[in-house]
């Protein structure tokens, strides 16, 4: 007997359709089933007492919860590969499970929702969301940065959960414009999307163009009431006309003008941040003699700043992945930011224990605030302000942006830009 699924075509109903087809079970779809039809009948609700889908019948009863029902697929193959083959990839499918669907889907849908007209539209929540979402992003990039897939070396149901999890984000919401900040998830989910079990599924899938614009949220329709006959108007008494109130009832208040990050308010400089950035990332040869000479003819001593970086635990740094990892997290973390800095971060050392260094170009004279405050990785480091008289520390500047190898007297293993 095959299991049916209840419900409509949907990224949720995909992760089981995508474990049977590892597992070698048949699932089909409910025929002719319409949503807010078929889940409000008393059938439907016997099997999902609050009428949501999906709901997976089997012939020992019904599940409900998708991620429950993908679980159910895998386990009726005994010693399914996709749990893993240790009590260790078990916890750890589990975990990132968990982390998918609290983390990524649920940041996801309240992002989406919104502008979907499916819920009231607020930029502050949707600020808060969409910083929750690249938080949760930034450390599943780490994490594929030195895994192919979540757990192990082949899929696991951890990578079916995950990946119909991105699925919605990357086909509804996702433009390559935001994505592009994690490579490692857009590998990870391309490489996914483009197994052979998972295309079966999902077809061909193409990445969304732009976030879609908000939509007014929809109100419930009122239940018409039986017209009542008008009862006789009085005559209306003049009234003594009242006075002014500072805010008429019922009027909404203004917004509230969004509050200037203080970098804003400096006065304006002689150097355009995205100017260097456009020459550092244009300059393929004669490095020194281009992008070197054009950042100290550009660089604004009043409006910028230069600060040194130095990891204050590097005796911790014995595993090189480890390391690099560690600073591509810092990196994506400090993407608050991009529009008021530019960096470099060297990994120096050919064996453990590496050393972490950095240059920082912030606007203003001090390390921001907002930055020390939101970037918890601000306190990992030594910071030292660059003194541009000193020829040595200019030096050790040019050296740094221009990767410089060997870097003071040992070799670099990696080095990455912030820009």
């Amino acid at each position: 007997m095959a299991l049916v699924v209840h419900a409509t075509s949907n990224k949720n109903v995909y992760k089981a359709l995508i474990a049977a087809e590892y597992t070698g079970v048949k699932v089909e779809l409910a025929p002719n089933f319409e949503m807010g039809v078929s889940n409000k009948t008393p059938e439907f609700i016997k099997m999902n007492p609050i009428g949501k889908i999906p709901v997976l019948e089997t012939p020992d009863g019904p599940v409900f919860e998708s991620n429950a029902i993908a679980r159910y697929v895998c386990r009726l193959k005994a010693d399914n590969p996709l749990y893993g083959s240790s009590l260790i990839d078990y916890a750890h499918i589990e975990q990132w499970i968990d982390f998918s669907s609290l983390e990524v889907d649920a940041n996801i849908l309240n992002w989406l929702r919104p502008r979907m007209g499916r819920a009231v539209y607020l930029p502050p929540a949707e600020e808060a969301v969409i910083a929750a979402l690249k938080r949760a992003l930034g450390a599943l990039n780490v994490h594929l940065s030195s895994n192919t897939y979540l757990v192990g070396h082949s899929v696991t149901l951890a990578d079916i959960i995950t990946t119909c999890n991105l699925f919605m984000g990357f086909t509804k919401l996702l433009p390559k414009s935001f994505t592009s900040e994690f490579p490692h998830v857009e590998r990870y989910f391309w490489t996914m999307v483009n197994q052979p079990n998972f295309k079966k599924v999902l077809g061909e899938v193409k990445q969304a163009e732009s976030v879609p614009p908000i939509q007014s949220a929809k109100k419930p329709a009122q239940p018409k009431e039986a017209a009542k006959p008008k009862p006789k108007e009085e005559p209306k008494k003049k009234e003594a006309p009242k006075e002014p109130k500072a805010e008429a009832a019922g009027e909404e208040e203004a917004p509230k003008p969004k509050a200037k990050n203080p970098l804003d308010l400096l006065p304006p400089s002689k150097m355009i941040l995205d100017e260097w950035k456009r020459l550092y990332s244009n300059t393929k040869t004669k490095f020194r003699e281009v992008a070197i000479k054009g950042f100290w003819d550009m660089y604004d001593p009043e409006g910028y700043s230069l600060w040194f970086c130095d990891y204050k635990y590097n005796d911790e740094n014995t595993v090189s992945f480890v390391t690099l990892n560690k600073v591509g997290g810092f990196l994506q973390r400090m993407d608050l930011a991009r529009k008021y800095a530019f960096g470099k971060m060297l990994v120096i050392g050919s064996e453990a224990p590496f050393k972490v260094k950095g240059l920082w170009l912030f606007r203003g004279q001090e390390v921001p605030q907002f930055v020390i405050d939101e970037c918890y990785d601000m306190e990992l480091y030594e910071w030292k302000k660059v003194d541009i008289s000193d020829e040595a520390q200019k030096e050790r500047v040019s050296q740094m942006i221009e990767d410089q190898e060997p870097f003071e007297g040992e070799a670099l293993l990696d080095a990455k830009c912030f820009k």
